[in-house]
């Protein structure tokens, strides 16, 4: 319950021009355990681990080597969720009462990466800003998405159409989270069973295949990819190949990410997410590992090396000895993608929204406000006996959506000049290189540093979420990516499954690219932090005071936030 002094805080800020309400969803709204599990599945099951093992069996040119990286990237996987575990449950903090604690809240890693980096004042906030309004969405997946509808219609691949598919996939994804929220997370949670269902289709079959059962018309006799005397023989052995196969494997696994995007959303945050989040990947990793051997005991080494194929449609064409299988598994393939775009929609959008609520965006004010959904106003008008105050109706931010759409077909557009196969590998290994590695090292470094500056302090800050082995995770995570980074800088063999005759774009592009967001981001914090100011003649101050209460289960969860926009006078002007 609210106490008097935050319902005066309330009805000053609704009276305030310069001032505006965000709530987090009433208690009957908020995700609960099987969304935010589903919100993992649905978007660490995409189109990865269909078409992926043949790219790092290329990669590896051992089907031995090949299982192992997959097993490490789940353990890396693993290790980053912990680190993600103790940082969202132990930060931002606030007094309450005389005492600091902590309030989990929406935005991911935005939260932890100005916590650990937050001098210069928003300078972090700049450059996470740009990076992750730019960067954070499927474009790529949404190119994926038009390529494998055009395969399962039998149709040749137009660019035009294709682009075409993918713009609709993301308009559609958007106008459904703005429509209906409550909408959208049932469709999230239906795509996420439907996914289970097929990877243990793909498994059970598999299996059995190297049993020596017959489904379909297809062969009984399995593949001899398994034999001990093969299996590791002969594997490639530049370094470039093995890192990049591996940031193929670990890119799968990053699905864990998407419920801290909209914690406040989160029903007891501090309660049994971290179980349920533990439970969920360590499943992921146990049944990517198994799809692999199940596709490894159908589709032969030699099939996979001397062609393009994709793996899961030449896997179920070979089960059941036909055509139409794999004509139908890459209409699976474009139906689990389009449920990546679902749930990457509507967490993505809420970071935008928290990026927003910083001040830094021209229009701020607009792309970090909420509004009524239009499902909520139908359902209110069908059944008002339900939905008795405002707050009672869902809301949406429907201006980061649209933010987040906007930057989505810009970056289909500007890979226009190329062909969708090299614009959905530029898009993906765009993202893995910013998002999955670069702002993972961050998180994980500052991780260390917080816990290796004042142990006993941190000791006391996390007491919330305390991961085995102590800073062993985030050593992991630090490392692993901080030679992911590094290594990408080292061009591949000329016989590399990597390298511009297979890939036609240079290996450094990437990587050129993705550090020179940083550098984007310093430029828009020195225009916005000096720039601005000085032609304005004023000063942006910025306030978010957070309206805190307990979830009635000992933990401290955000209701609502009033956030302040003003332009104030400079120090210069006060002399």
């Amino acid at each position: 319950m609210l106490d008097q002094e935050d319902l005066d805080r309330l009805q000053e800020a609704e009276g305030n021009p310069n001032k505006f309400i965000v709530s987090a969803p009433t208690d009957r709204h908020k995700l609960g355990v099987t969304t935010v599990i589903c919100l993992i599945l649905n978007r660490t099951i995409g189109s990865g681990i269909f078409i992926l093992p043949a790219t790092v069996l290329k990669g590896t040119d051992s089907i031995g080597i090949t299982l192992i990286i997959w097993a490490f990237a789940g353990i890396v996987a693993l290790a980053a969720l912990l680190v993600w575990l103790e940082l969202s449950l132990s930060i931002p903090r606030y007094e309450l009462d005389g005492n600091e604690v902590s309030v989990p809240r929406s935005g991911g890693e935005k939260n932890y990466l100005e916590y650990i980096y937050g001098n210069p004042k928003s300078l972090t906030t700049c450059v996470y800003g740009v990076l992750f309004i730019v960067l954070g969405n499927l474009s790529g997946n949404a190119i994926g998405f038009g390529s494998y509808i055009m395969e399962a219609a039998a149709l040749p691949n137009h660019d035009a159409a294709i682009r075409g598919l993918a713009i609709a996939a993301l308009t559609t994804a958007c106008l459904l989270h703005a429509i209906s929220r409550k909408g959208g997370i049932y469709l999230n949670n239906a795509f996420a069973f439907m996914k289970v269902a097929v990877l243990l289709l793909i498994i059970v079959a598999g299996l059995a295949k190297l049993g020596g059962a017959s489904l379909g018309s297809g062969s009984a006799v399995p593949t001899n990819n398994f034999d001990i005397h093969t299996s590791f023989s002969q594997p490639r052995k530049d370094v470039p190949s093995y890192a990049t196969s591996f940031v193929y494997a670990l890119y799968p696994y990053t699905g864990f990410m998407q419920p801290f995007y909209v914690l406040s959303e989160v029903k007891r945050p501090q309660g049994v997410f971290a179980r349920a989040t533990i439970a969920t990947m360590v499943s992921v990793v146990v049944l990517y590992i198994l799809v692999n051997v199940a596709f490894f005991s159908v589709v032969s080494k030699a099939a996979i090396m001397d062609t393009g194929l994709n793996i899961a449609s030449e896997f179920f064409q070979l089960i059941f000895g036909t055509a139409v299988a794999g004509r139908v598994m890459s209409g699976i393939i474009a139906f689990s993608i389009y449920g990546n775009i679902i749930v990457m929609t509507f967490t993505a959008c809420r970071v935008k929204q928290e990026i927003a609520k910083e001040g830094i965006l021209p229009y701020s004010k607009f792309f970090a406000s909420d509004t009524t959904t239009l499902g909520a106003k139908i359902w209110a008008k069908i059944h008002p006996s339900e939905t008795q105050q405002e707050e009672d109706l869902e809301k949406s931010p429907t201006a980061a959506l649209l933010l987040h759409w906007i930057f989505s077909v810009l970056l289909i557009a500007w890979t226009s000049g190329q062909t969708t196969a090299v614009a959905y590998q530029i898009l993906i290994n765009l993202y893995t290189y910013v998002i999955m590695l670069l702002l993972s090292f961050f998180v994980a470094a500052g991780l260390l540093y917080l816990r290796w500056r004042n142990p006993q302090v941190w000791k006391e800050i996390s007491v919330n979420f305390r991961p085995w082995g102590g800073s062993t995770a985030a050593l992991v995570v630090s490392v692993v990516t901080a030679v992911l980074l590094v290594v990408a800088f080292v061009p591949p063999a000329d016989d590399s499954p990597f390298a511009l005759s297979a890939q036609h774009f240079e290996w450094y592009i990437i990587p050129t690219v993705g550090l020179g967001g940083l550098l984007l981001g310093g430029a828009y914090f020195v225009v916005f932090r000096y720039v601005v100011p000085r032609v304005k003649g004023k000063q942006l101050v910025v306030e978010r005071v957070p309206i805190i209460v307990s979830d009635d289960h000992g933990g401290w969860v955000q209701k609502h936030e009033i956030v302040k926009f003003l332009w104030g006078v400079t120090d210069d002007d006060e002399k």
